[in-house]
């Protein structure tokens, strides 16, 4: 009887340890899936004239909001529309206009009733504070100085801000006089860098990247008055193949909010509301 016993002990012993860890298993993972909620997913295609003023609208989402990881791809609106036109997956699209947006929904690449106006863009004339040219004093004047040898505005081909930058040079009679010096960013980010890296004397560019904190202590500017350019009335909309509809409407909500457009009127924009 001693030595059947003795066998039959560490099959026991066994098993026991084996229904234990399986015990285990069973409340941790139970655990975890309560004090970790299922993540969300969102893609952003955003202009580029968004990075500042938008990285700080999804910081600000997320802490109340930590159940949507949002991605954001920043560029230009027309090479954006072209892109979801060709299904780049995208979940929301916020452009620098009306215009691209409005031509997804009517395209059947956006979901209608979806769009909204979430701010108005204002243009500067920009330049590196250790730059002899006086853009402050001189406004618009500043272009026809001869030190600036090249002047960088964002592609008018497919970039609003880039249209608007023309459209004021326009107005203020200029344009004629710098068209042999102009380079084209690909969007008004890369028209800013341009600057910052020397590769041109000054620019037009986006009120929100000049007054954000990494810009503001390097640049001056001078705002380009509103009537001398068609008003940048900017918006977004969600994409047809939006992954996760629940978390992309809570995100364009926040936008909107007081909370979002406070954020949106510190880096520079105006409101849709505002005249």
């Amino acid at each position: 009887m001693e030595r059947i016993s003795n066998k039959i002990r560490p099959r026991q012993a066994t098993a026991s340890v084996g229904i234990t860890l399986l015990v285990l298993c069973i409340l941790f993972y139970g655990c975890t899936s309560r004090e970790s909620p299922q993540l969300h997913s969102l893609t952003i295609a955003a202009a580029a004239d968004l990075h500042y003023a938008l990285d700080e609208t999804i910081k600000t989402f997320k802490a109340s909001n930590p159940d949507v990881d949002i991605k954001t791809v920043y560029g230009s609106s027309g090479n954006f529309y072209t892109q979801i036109s060709n299904a780049a997956p995208f979940d929301l699209f916020m452009s620098a206009d009306m215009e691209y947006p409005r031509k997804l929904i009517q395209e059947g690449f956006a979901i209608e009733g979806t769009e909204f106006e979430y701010a108005v863009g204002r243009l500067v004339l920009w330049t590196l504070k250790s730059s002899p040219i006086d853009v402050e004093r001189a406004g618009m004047d500043a272009i026809t100085d001869p030190r600036v040898k090249k002047f960088s505005i964002a592609n008018p081909q497919h970039a609003p801000y880039g249209r608007n930058a023309v459209a004021a040079m326009q107005k203020f009679g200029v344009y004629e006089k710098i068209t042999d010096r102009l380079v084209f960013g690909e969007n008004v980010s890369q028209a800013l860098e341009f600057i910052q890296a020397g590769a041109a004397d000054a620019g037009i560019v986006a009120m929100s990247l000049a007054t954000a904190p990494p810009v503001k202590v390097q640049g001056k500017y001078f705002e380009i008055p509103l009537d001398s350019y068609p008003r940048m009335n900017q918006g977004g909309v969600i994409l047809k193949q939006v992954r996760e509809r629940d978390a992309a409407n809570r995100f364009c909500q926040f936008v909107l909010s007081p909370q979002g457009t406070t954020i949106f009127k510190q880096f520079g924009f105006y409101l849709p509301e505002e005249k």
